[in-house]
């Protein structure tokens, strides 16, 4: 705690400069990035919003003034008090208060009714109160995991000021030294598809940039290289996770395990998206008699210490680095980031999994950026086209007519519940609307349900059309033929019955979780089609059994820990173009369009093949008459390849 007097002399300035005396400041705080400052009067800082956003553009910091205890209404007095400022319109569902931090979390069904224009109800409810609104959206198929992290969050609420307050000190901390290098360090993903990791390093700051498992990897090959020197968890200064699939951030728990103690930073649908992922993670390795390398206990410890962010805020993540996420188009909160490192030293943009078209679900990724000297990006496809996406869907509603209607089988579909799922029930539920198909019955399994409920929470994430319907009440992902699969009883019902079905469960490189149960059932059954809509990453059954095709033959073990051997008479088909990943064209518009144009390209996520012919495209187009003609990066010598392990030096 501090007053003000004890403050940093270019921050008692600027308080003293933009906060009249009025407000009665009591201390301040850095808790976590914020600066909080303390007032025991609200009604004048919510009056005038104007004083926080001059303090923040002066000081480049975010800002946030909260209420002393003694200047908050009692928790039963302030409910009455917002449910008579808020539109009944806005459907609130439930009214929590956290007295620990001085905040009341409002669950709504039109939380832009609970902000009010210009966030007037927003400030209103503050100015009268006290308490500082933190709204969420109640959609009418609401997210058990949102919940469950809510509450958790409350009831650790003394713990989680504590550790914002330790963290915030270290994060506010002087710069010791003047930056004068970055350097980046591949730890993994690099010349491969999972497990990604970057260490990223400063003279004064250690950042993470994603922490994943590789999912088709086994024993040493399956986790980041953890054993560096460089990687020592009790002095990382942060973690920055850009999305949602355990190949990025499967591993983040493992951190707090051996001594980690800083932040998570995430979009908060990566951070419900995260933790649903992680635990589930841990069920299949349960299940199967594997052993993960963290439990139940880190990953509560890892949320108690994750900062979620909207994309464009900038936000400190260390006392040299500051840190924006923007919209990757990957997945659903999924991010690129925008490091940017020492005063005006060096900017980093690493686009984690990165898909620059327009889908179903997202908007294509962004391409404005303050400032680019080194751009990290992914590969996955740059050796690939990908057909169009309504080439796509038509291909798969071919293969599902064929299935059901002329061979009276059913469809497999492994899919990756995070994103590829909700595409599909999207696409099939169209074709269903338009009679492109006839109507059977969907089974839906896995965590799909809970997924989608995720998605319906955060409309302002999605595309356009798709964020309409959701907040004029109309929800795109039920149908009556639409049915979830409540328990694994379920699953042999489906499989014996002689009626024509589609079945769409994960995971979606068939390793681990009821997919691998269906594959085993219906393999058999000349009747019935597997369709791959994902990538399958090299080394998982998916891979295998894509590999093998129709006659082949795969091992896998059975759930008694036998190795069983299983014939393929299924069609097996890979519908390409329902990536989340961009192709090569698509990665070549997305280095036509980015501004400013990089100095340096980094390429990663992909496989050998994939980066040496991305390379090779980008220094084509650089040539004369070329697209990317002109551009920084295309100077000899600066598009590097590294590998895992390797280290680059990106100041000279």
């Amino acid at each position: 705690m501090y007053r003000v007097g004890e403050l940093p002399v270019a921050l008692q300035r600027a308080i003293a400069k933009h906060v009249p005396p009025e407000a009665m400041i009591t201390r301040v705080e850095f808790e976590g990035p914020e600066i909080v400052i303390y007032v025991r009067n609200p009604a004048l800082i919510a009056s005038r919003p104007e004083i926080a956003r001059n303090l923040a553009k002066e000081l480049k910091k975010r800002i946030v003034f909260r209420a002393e205890k003694d200047a908050r209404k009692p928790p039963e007095e302030a409910k009455k008090i917002i449910m008579e400022i808020v539109p009944k319109e806005a459907e609130i569902k439930t009214i929590v208060f956290d007295e620990v931090l001085g905040e009341v979390v409002i669950k709504a069904r039109k939380v832009g009714l609970v902000y009010g224009r210009g966030k007037a109800i927003y400030n209103k409810i503050f100015a009268e109160t006290g308490w500082r609104p933190v709204i969420l959206r109640a959609p009418d198929w609401e997210s058990t995991t949102l919940n469950s992290i809510v509450s958790f969050m409350l009831r650790e609420s003394s713990y989680r000021s504590k550790i914002l307050r330790e963290m915030g000190e270290r994060i506010h901390r002087g710069v010791l030294f003047e930056n004068r290098y970055v350097r980046i360090t591949a730890l993994g993903g690099f010349m491969e598809v999972g497990r990604s990791a970057i260490l990223v390093e400063t003279g004064e700051s250690r950042v993470l940039l994603d922490f994943g498992v590789n999912p088709g990897g086994t024993g040493y090959n399956m986790y980041p290289h953890v054993d560096v020197d460089q990687l020592r968890p009790e002095e990382l200064d942060a973690v920055i996770v850009t999305h949602a699939h355990l190949d990025h951030m499967g591993l983040v728990p493992f951190l707090f395990k051996y001594g980690y103690r800083g932040p998570v930073f995430v979009t908060k649908p990566t951070r419900d998206l995260m933790v649903l992922s992680l635990y589930d993670y841990l069920d299949v390795a349960s299940k199967e008699a594997g052993r993960a390398p963290f439990t139940h206990h880190d990953i509560k410890k890892m949320i108690l210490h994750t900062i979620a962010l909207d994309y464009g805020e900038v936000t400190d993540v260390a006392p040299d680095i500051k840190l924006t996420f923007y919209n990757a188009g990957h997945i659903l909160g999924s991010a690129i980031a925008h490091l940017h490192i020492g005063e005006g030293l060096f900017n980093l943009v690493y686009t984690g999994d990165l898909k620059y078209a327009n889908t179903r679900l997202l908007t294509k990724a962004h391409t404005e950026f303050p400032r680019v000297e080194a751009l990290i990006i992914e590969s996955t496809y740059g050796n690939k086209r990908q057909p169009k996406r309504s080439q796509a869907e038509m291909e798969l509603i071919q293969w599902i007519v064929r299935t059901i209607q002329v061979k009276k089988g059913k469809v497999l579909i492994p899919v990756l519940a995070v994103g590829r799922a909700q595409e599909i029930l999207l696409v099939i539920s169209e074709a269903v609307a338009k009679k492109f198909m006839p109507e059977v019955p969907i089974y839906v399994d896995g965590m799909i349900d809970e997924v989608t409920a995720i998605h319906l929470t955060y409309p302002e994430y999605l595309s356009g059309s798709l964020r309409k319907k959701i907040l004029y009440g109309e929800n795109p992902f039920t149908a009556d033929y639409i049915v979830k699969v409540e328990h694994p009883s379920m699953r042999e019902e489906i499989i014996s019955s002689t009626e024509p079905c589609i079945i769409i469960a994960t995971s979606g490189m068939l390793n681990g979780g009821p997919s691998v149960e269906y594959f085993r059932k219906l393999a058999s059954d000349p009747r019935n089609t597997l369709i791959f809509v994902s990538y399958q990453v090299k080394g998982t059954l998916g891979r295998r059994v894509l590999e093998a095709g129709t006659g082949g033959q795969v091992t896998l073990v059975s759930p008694d820990g036998k190795l069983e051997v299983i014939k393929i008479n299924m069609d097996v088909v890979s519908v390409e173009g329902f990536s989340g990943h961009s192709d090569i064209d698509q990665l070549i518009a997305f280095l036509r369009d980015i501004k400013p144009k990089p100095k340096y390209l980094i390429l990663n996520h992909g496989e050998p093949e994939a980066i040496y012919k991305f390379k090779a495209r980008i220094e084509r187009e650089c040539r004369r008459g070329g697209r990317l003609e002109g551009a920084p990066f295309c100077e000899p010598g600066r598009i590097y390849t590294p590998s895992n392990l390797d280290s680059l030096l990106l100041t000279r």
